[in-house]
């Protein structure tokens, strides 16, 4: 995407809509050009980023900060619901020469007479689709009445649907387009994996494809907030390290919840897909679909927060007979091939844990101040076994209870 918005952005005049999916350095593709465009002894606002999420604010506020690290006198203000009103006004009262913004904290300041938008020359709509499904259309047409007429607006979107060329079409003059990969279309380098099991099934589904694979670090998507806590209470009460993220928690609440996750504390974050917008974390491997959306560009969205910076990732559906129907809809629409597979057996679960405790096993850094005092004695009384010996002695020892445990499991739960 950089390499092919950078150039056009840095020369053209025109409008332009850029399509590509997320994880894929949008942000390095229209913050690059911005700050070179930026007057530095002017204090007025000269661009406007506009993110459906706080998240996404904060993230390119960071982005835009790093970029113009050495570009003296160049100020980014954020500003977002659920911090203080107060605070954002001092920050652009000291000066912003690029307000990066939520459209609701936007219009906020703006009613408070406290953002001037009137000397901006450039706007970005950033993750456009995502902000007129969450209902910011009316939003976004205040906000754009209000800039000038003569700026360039770039609009950034993963997907072209109908209300984003209403968008287009309304504030943008004979807009450019960039487009990288089919419109629509997810990234190429997600593996799309559907597993069919009975309705009651799907949570032992579910269990049973992370216990298949301990290095998965995933996102769960439910359709609701109380299926999305009753998920995610399940998934603790079983032992795995999950919790939910939805529309009911304060800002406070969904910062801990999202500072766990990036930190890699939680492996599953449950989430509506409403209160996943805007949600940038690397390495993702695995998107799971415990409910199917209703439409294809919300499939889009979801998949598209793994396989980012073009790293692969899963997008797994864990589905009833009658939602087949809607798989081969998502295949038809977005010209990509779902993979069928099996909910993992016993023995598959088994094998991959043993797996993954020897891979850590080979890792490890051994400690030897902490081991001298006993490693004599262990030493005596092992050298009687060969390393074939001691290997077989050792996984007995570690797996016989986890392999006996996951053998004694059906075979799979899939219809």
């Amino acid at each position: 995407m950089q390499e092919r918005a950078i150039p056009l952005l840095l020369t053209s005049d025109k409008d332009v809509v850029a399509l590509a999916q997320t994880g894929t350095g949008k942000t390095g593709a229209f913050g690059l050009p911005l700050l070179m465009d930026i007057e530095p002894g002017n204090r007025g606002v000269q661009a406007l980023v506009l993110a459906p999420t706080r998240e996404l604010c904060v993230q390119i506020t960071g982005d835009l900060e790093r970029f113009s690290a050495h570009m003296s006198g160049v100020k980014v203000v954020a500003v977002y619901g659920g911090s203080s009103i107060r605070d954002q006004i001092r920050a652009i009262q000291r000066g912003a020469n690029v307000i990066v913004a939520t459209p609701g904290r936007l219009l906020d300041l703006i009613g408070r007479q406290a953002a001037d938008l009137g000397t901006v020359h450039t706007v970005v709509l950033d993750e456009a689709d995502e902000m007129l499904n969450m209902g910011f259309q009316e939003d976004l047409a205040e906000i754009l009445q209000g800039t000038p007429p003569d700026k360039r607006t770039w609009l950034f979107s993963a997907t072209m649907g109908s209300e984003v060329r209403h968008i287009a079409k309304r504030y943008m003059r004979d807009a450019e387009e960039v487009q990288i990969g089919e419109r629509n279309a997810g990234a190429s380098t997600i593996q799309h994996q559907y597993a069919v099991v009975h309705a009651r099934d799907r949570l032992a589904a579910l269990k049973r494809f992370i216990d298949a694979d301990p290095d998965l670090f995933a996102i769960v998507f439910c359709r609701t907030k109380h299926e999305t806590q009753e998920l995610a209470t399940a998934l603790v009460k079983d032992g795995y390290v999950a919790d939910a993220i939805h529309g009911d928690l304060s800002q406070a609440q969904r910062d801990h919840v999202m500072g766990r996750y990036r930190a890699r504390s939680l492996q599953l974050l449950i989430a509506t897909d409403v209160a996943a917008r805007g949600i940038d974390v690397s390495d993702v491997t695995h998107v799971i679909h415990f409910d199917l959306p209703g439409e294809a560009e919300s499939y889009t969205h979801r998949s598209g927060r793994t396989a980012r910076a073009g790293r692969s990732g899963i997008s797994l559906s864990i589905i009833g007979l009658r939602d087949v129907g809607k798989i081969r809809q998502l295949e038809r629409q977005l010209k990509s091939h779902f993979k069928y597979v099996l909910v993992p057996g016993g023995g598959d679960i088994g094998k991959a844990q043993v797996v993954a405790y020897m891979h850590k096993l080979k890792g490890v850094e051994v400690d030897h101040d902490a081991l001298a005092s006993i490693l004599p004695t262990a030493h005596e009384e092992l050298s009687q076994f060969s390393k074939e010996e001691l290997i077989e002695r050792f996984m007995s020892v570690a797996f016989n209870r986890l392999i006996t445990q996951f053998r004694d499991l059906p075979t799979s739960t899939s219809t």
